[in-house]
């Protein structure tokens, strides 16, 4: 890998494999045998293992050396192949992994009890696990990750004993019982703090139970200056005709991922009775998030190499869309002149319209239609948003770029679109001209009404912008010549109020260095908030076209703070919205407070991008009348819906 461990962590969440135990018992190696042992005796299996777990979209796997310490191997008398088995399972797992993923040396307990051993015991503990860490390091791998420990005392040893023979990174992983404390004791936020002090680089919890008490335990974990990782086992294991059989579904979970990814887990992989489908889960949930291997699904080969001077040259000689040669123009002129936002010319805006959820776009297009007569530059179309059912915002956007004579803006998410299935969107696209595109990784299924619906997430939005910017060079994401280079223009999307705001700043690096060219916010009701984005990514030097959501009543502003991620909804606006209650003076209000908004910031941006409520599309010519050239059609309430 290029980048090492600790670093790949700043890039979004990390996937770990699952568990490689109950892979190998599955397999046929029994339970009164050595697993590790198998590194040595059927390497072909274990590499079976480590590969389905990288295919299902696992970006580090672990070695086959949990038991490997000379302690444990005592009991099966292999204390004396202790360093062969280790060895061999660092080759295998690198072998598996050919530089498509971390490997991450295994360290389990001993099995023993440090407060009942003599001096002599506990030197002879303190040798064993330095002795395994030193056969991993010798080995090569990225980062030794400490599993399943139940004492603090033990895993104490072993954080020193390592630290004493490399310096790689350490994860150290405590197991909890169903009322989450370890088995002396200690409650998740102290086991934490003690491991951080102790030196382990990343903490987290593994084994003994499933992704819901797992969920309770690390997220007490947060918080500590340390990235936190969980590995939860496939629920708590049931006997069933004498084979150890694990209950919680690969969907079940799915489901747990997203929810530690959102709380700020950084790390998610699986233990005991997890496999390939609880990884796959897991890795789709991590693109949600900006994770997973996304980025290195498209990167193109040295194929691709010889095409690039050529495809400089015969880039597109299409004109640029009028919205990229408005867009530009303001933000040159804003920059480098200092010019003050004067009169509708300088000024872009662009309101969202979404298409019907049946067959008649009609009252889509007549908003369209009043909006264009109000003086608005172009329409955005929602890909599926909140995970519902629509026409497809490229059969609105084709009609309406036809009936209109006006560009619209797509936006375009990795949510219902395999790899495949994205670059056949993005050649129709070129096809029918529509080149305006707002690339973001899309709404999950589970917020809309088809929550088993499968999210399929093959890229993210920094993935998608990528693979755009190689078809705008005429190459495809395999490195071959499409024979015409397209010609789209890109947004993505940002949130100033972001719960992890440096993860947001680094995100629109990316998206910035994949080719986006402008930003569209998420609404923004706090003018600091506002003010501080503003000025963070002066840097990335990208117009940016403010996110304006006018508040249609106090239970609307209620929900948007509290239940949608990345809004914040200030304590002072809540209060103006809870005098006014509901109602036509509610959404005045609203419409108010969204003109403050665009009056304070007007000077700071390229322009606006109004979301109008429950498709009162005037609510946005109501906003715009603070600025001049905007006009508000007689008929806006017929036009309207």
């Amino acid at each position: 890998m290029s980048n090492s461990f600790l670093e790949a962590l700043e890039d979004g969440p990390i996937v770990f494999d699952g568990g490689i135990g109950t892979q190998l018992y599955e397999r046929g190696i029994y339970v009164n045998k050595s697993f590790d042992h198998a590194n040595l005796s059927r390497p072909d299996l274990v590499r079976a293992v480590h590969r389905e777990y990288i295919d299902a979209g696992a970006q580090v796997v672990t070695t086959n050396t949990f038991s490997s310490n000379r302690i444990k191997l005592r009991r099966h008398g292999l204390e004396s192949e202790a360093d062969a088995i280790v060895e061999a399972g660092v080759q295998i797992a690198k072998e598996a992994a050919q530089g498509n993923a971390f490997v991450a040396g295994s360290i389990g307990p001993t099995g023993e009890t440090p407060t009942m051993l003599t001096e002599g015991e506990l030197a002879d503990m303190r040798e064993a696990f330095r002795r395994q860490a030193q056969s991993l390091s010798e080995g090569g791998v990225d980062v030794v990750a400490l599993e399943t420990f139940r004492q603090m005392a033990e895993i104490r040893i072993a954080l020193e004993a390592v630290q004493e023979v490399c310096d790689l990174p350490i994860i150290a992983q405590m197991s909890f019982d169903a009322e989450r404390t370890t088995a002396d004791g200690a409650k998740p936020q102290r086991v934490a703090m003690l491991l951080r002090d102790w030196g382990a680089d990343i903490v987290g919890a593994n084994c003994m139970e499933g992704p819901h008490i797992l969920y309770d335990v690390v997220t007490e974990m947060l918080d500590l200056g340390v990235p936190v990782i969980a590995q939860p086992n496939a629920g708590y294991p049931q006997k069933i005709e004498e084979r150890l059989v694990y209950m919680a579904t690969p969907e079940y979970f799915g489901v747990y991922a997203r929810r530690f990814f959102k709380a700020g887990v950084r790390l998610v992989g699986g233990c005991c009775g997890t496999g390939p489908e609880h990884v796959a889960q897991i890795a789709a949930a991590a693109r949600m998030f900006g994770g997973g291997r996304v980025a290195k699904a498209i990167e193109v080969s040295s194929v691709a190499e010889p095409f690039e001077e050529e495809t400089r040259k015969r880039e597109s000689t299409k004109a640029p869309t009028k919205l990229a040669a408005k867009i530009e123009r303001v933000y040159r002129e804003r920059c480098k002149a200092g010019k003050k936002v004067e009169s509708r010319e300088d000024f872009v805006v662009s309101v969202e319209v979404n298409p019907p959820a049946g067959l008649r776009p009609d009252k889509a297009i007549e908003a369209a239609k009043m909006l264009v007569e109000g003086g608005v530059d172009v329409i955005n179309i929602a890909d599926g948003p909140r995970a519902s059912v629509r026409m497809a915002n490229w059969a609105m956007g084709h009609i309406v770029q036809q009936k209109l004579d006006m560009e619209v803006i797509l936006h375009l998410c990795g949510r219902d679109r395999n790899l495949l299935g994205l670059q056949s969107d993005l050649l129709g696209f070129e096809a029918l001209g529509l080149r305006n595109l707002v690339v973001i990784t899309g709404d999950p299924p589970k917020v809309g009404d088809y929550p088993h619906a499968t999210a399929v997430f093959d890229l993210d939005s920094v993935g998608i912008l990528k693979m755009i910017r190689k078809f705008n060079h005429g190459i495809d994401p395999a490195g071959k010549d499409v024979g015409q280079a397209t010609s789209f223009y890109c947004a993505s999307g940002a949130e100033p109020a972001a719960a992890d705001y440096d993860r947001e700043l680094r995100r629109l690096e990316k998206k910035k260095d994949a080719g986006a060219r402008f930003i569209m916010t998420q609404p923004v009701y706090d003018p600091q908030v506002l003010d501080r984005f503003l000025t963070d990514i002066e840097s990335l030097d990208l117009p940016v076209l403010v996110g304006l959501l006018p508040l249609a009543s106090f239970r609307n502003a209620e929900f948007l703070h509290n239940e949608v991620p990345g809004m914040s909804v200030p304590e002072s606006v809540r209060d103006r919205m809870r005098k006014v209650g509901r109602g036509p003076e509610a959404r005045r209000e609203g419409v108010r407070i969204a003109r403050e908004t665009l009056v304070g910031i007007k000077d700071r941006v390229a322009g606006a991008y109004i979301m109008p409520p429950f498709r009162r599309y005037e609510a946005a010519l109501e906003i715009l009348q603070c600025l001049e050239g905007y006009e508000m059609p007689d008929d806006v309430g017929d036009k309207a819906e």
